[in-house]
């Protein structure tokens, strides 16, 4: 039988154990102090999840922040809070649906009729492993919120973003992206569709649409880089099976703790790659923890992120003359 002693080392070393696994599951920070004064930043989703924790530490660099969401009320609450934590009053919301290529267009033509700049824009929102449904166009839901909405609004407003360079994109992917393929028989998933693919495929868009576009703005001044999170806690994992179960999702709760990262902790990698200075004019890489990283071979295919680029111009209509 152990004594008091041994039980209380034996907890002690538990507990630090413990605190040393949540410290490195947590990943890398942002240390970049750079300021972001009389600079304006788009972020899809930013009312909720991380795009929420990058508007906060956008706007205590001084930035102009525009929250790019479907939800008003949602994004006025999140407003509130922005201009609460950061001090920063300069945070506006704008309506955009990205699951609506009409919407899309709506946004793009009042921010470059009305707004003086664009400095970053940030590829945040996003839906993930949700049931079969479909886009105001018609397209599998994943597909055309993760990737298709932003590729026809990046587009729409580069020409923004090339009048204030040194300028950056940044598109948030997912290490998922690893298990994706994409499959141009069926990149719609109308008759076989698995969520979890169609998911997978998404990010593997995402990564594909940024290598493609970092060599299509080769000598502009404005870099595109897309990264991976981390596995956060957010609404994002409502549409996991065992989140829909309350006695599981007690049970699991100190698990969630250990290995999930919180809001504020996933969008560490989304800040680094939006203002370090180390990475002024890298451009066309993969980050994660606040580190370059190798993305899946997959997603190094020049062939097939040219073929996914022309794919989405045809679906989405754009074409040079809408830029």
């Amino acid at each position: 039988m152990l004594s008091t002693t041994e039980i209380a080392a034996v907890v002690g070393i538990a507990g630090v154990s413990i605190f040393l696994l949540r410290c490195y599951l947590r990943g890398g920070s942002c240390r970049s102090q750079a300021r972001l004064d009389h600079k304006t930043v788009i972020i899809t989703g930013g009312n909720t999840g991380i795009g929420k924790e990058t508007a906060i530490d956008l706007a205590k660099r001084g930035a102009r922040i525009i929250l790019a969401c479907r939800s008003e009320n949602k994004a006025m609450d999140a407003i509130r809070d922005i201009i609460k934590l950061s001090g920063n009053s300069n945070v506006v919301f704008r309506k955009l649906d990205l699951a609506s290529f009409q919407s899309v267009r709506d946004f793009a033509k009042h921010f470059n009729e009305n707004e003086a700049r664009l400095d970053i824009l940030i590829n945040n929102a996003g839906v993930m492993m949700c049931p079969y449904t479909q886009t105001a166009d018609g397209f599998e839901m994943q597909f055309g919120t993760n990737h298709l909405g932003h590729f026809l609004l990046t587009n729409l407003l580069l020409d923004k973003l090339k009048a204030c360079t040194p300028s950056r994109i940044v598109v948030v992917s997912s290490k998922a992206h690893r298990r994706g393929k994409m499959n141009f028989h069926d990149l719609n998933n109308p008759q076989n569709y698995d969520p979890y693919t169609a998911y997978f495929q998404s990010k593997l868009a995402n990564v594909l649409f940024v290598r493609q576009l970092s060599h299509r703005l080769q000598g502009t001044g404005v870099t595109a880089n897309s990264l991976h999170p981390g596995v956060v806690h957010t609404d994002l994992l409502r549409h996991f099976s065992i989140y829909q179960v309350g006695l599981f999702n007690f049970l699991l709760a100190p698990l969630f703790w250990l290995v999930l990262k919180t809001s504020k902790q996933g969008a560490q990698t989304t800040i680094y790659c939006a203002v370090d200075e180390s990475l002024n004019g890298v451009t066309g890489e993969y980050f994660a923890d606040c580190r370059q990283k190798d993305c899946a071979p997959q997603a190094c295919d020049d062939g097939v992120a040219k073929k996914l680029w022309e794919v989405s111009e045809e679906w989405t209509g754009f074409s040079s003359r809408d830029s």
